[in-house]
């Protein structure tokens, strides 16, 4: 095996992980390929499925035996995706580290348009973990506000959790106390910590993308284009030391748990201009994951350079934080927004995905559009 530049990621303490999921994927052993690359987990994505599921001939066969049973499309569409999550969780069985816990998850998310209802988001989670009944699987929950019990009350059911769509450093620190208030409760019934595990899963690239289209609005500070995100991931590691340290921490690390480790989400990079694997650089330390586009991870396997930049000048982060401010620039705002038109898109593109089914659902049963 050729090692390469994700291999250094994981010796360095980084699990690299791929945003892509679909049955030629794995059928088609392109998964088993990327993990010889170095790429250590798995994140399923709506855009992905829709383009697989509706658009290619891949799940005909299968989406035919199900329509006998089911048309509801939400409900095809998870009888079609367990399958692939399961022979996702199946293909990295073989660097799943049930020790430290990091590497060899897959991640399938939890319908966005319940972002806003506690209560069918803690439902919808238990039963996708039923579902799919792997080990090594997490279900992504929505960091909303919302969100946060749900967290709580799936890690104290002894489910792992991705938690996806944070933007802010409250937020994050908010998922974080979850996490550990889940651990509590679920240490306290006589769960078993050493089978827990979580991510969280802070986004990059959107962050630069807003904050510079406001840089613009008000006009001037070009230096301070696209220096926001990673000043803001870093400053969400420091974040993550703190909670998962001392002896709160220490009672359930001994009893068998492990911290909730930052996830770097969207580090693709938008800029032409800038190089391709950026931010993926900008934000490799110890104790972290990286989830990237496919073709982000194969641009890393093949010039990404690696180095212990995450914990480097704190101190310049906290300034640029205090630099937009200056600007003009209201960060709270921004990750708000962030958040909010993250839950949209993500709703639109199950919404899409949900569409496209009930499209070719008719279209197999030989249902005439109304």
């Amino acid at each position: 095996m050729t090692s390469t530049p994700l291999h250094e990621l994981v010796a360095h303490g980084q699990s690299p992980w791929v945003d892509y999921l679909s049955r030629p994927f794995v059928r088609d052993h392109e998964l088993d390929r990327l993990v010889d690359t170095g790429v250590r987990g798995v994140t399923s994505n709506p855009t992905i499925f829709a383009g697989a599921i509706v658009e290619g001939d891949a799940y005909d066969d299968q989406l035919r035996e199900v329509l006998r049973v089911e048309t509801d499309p939400k409900e095809v569409f998870l009888a079609l995706a367990v399958d692939d999550v399961r022979a996702a969780c199946d293909a990295l069985l073989p660097v799943f580290d049930a020790e430290s816990r990091r590497d060899g998850w897959v991640s399938l998310e939890v319908d966005p348009r319940l972002a806003g209802d506690t209560d069918a988001t803690t439902a919808e989670t238990a039963r996708l973990h039923r579902l799919v009944d792997r080990r090594n699987l997490m279900v992504k929950i929505p960091g909303t506000e919302a969100g946060l019990p749900a967290i709580e009350e799936s890690v104290a059911s002894g489910i792992p959790v991705n938690v996806t769509l944070l933007f802010s450093l409250e937020r994050h620190q908010a998922a974080a106390e979850a996490y550990v208030r889940g651990l509590r409760r679920l240490h306290r019934d006589g769960g078993d910590l050493r089978a827990m595990a979580s991510v969280a899963s802070f986004f990059v690239s959107r962050v630069d993308t807003e904050a510079d289209r406001r840089l613009d609005e008000v006009g001037g500070h070009d230096g301070l284009k696209g220096t926001l995100a990673v000043a803001n991931a870093r400053l969400a590691y420091q974040t993550y030391l703190k909670v998962f340290s001392g002896p709160r921490w220490a009672e359930l690390a001994d009893a068998g748990a492990t911290p909730q480790w930052c996830l770097w989400a969207s580090t693709s990079m938008k800029d032409p201009a800038r190089p391709d694997v950026w931010y993926v650089e900008q934000l490799v330390g110890p104790d972290t994951v990286d989830t990237m586009p496919r073709r982000t991870a194969e641009a890393f396997a093949d010039h990404g350079r690696v180095a212990d930049l995450l914990v480097h000048d704190i101190d310049g982060a906290r300034a640029t934080m205090r630099a937009f401010a200056e600007a003009g620039v209201d960060y709270d705002d921004v990750v708000a927004t962030l958040e909010r038109e993250g839950v949209q898109k993500f709703g639109a593109s199950f919404q899409e995905l949900f569409d496209g089914i009930a499209a070719k659902r008719d279209h197999l049963l030989g249902i005439s559009p109304s």
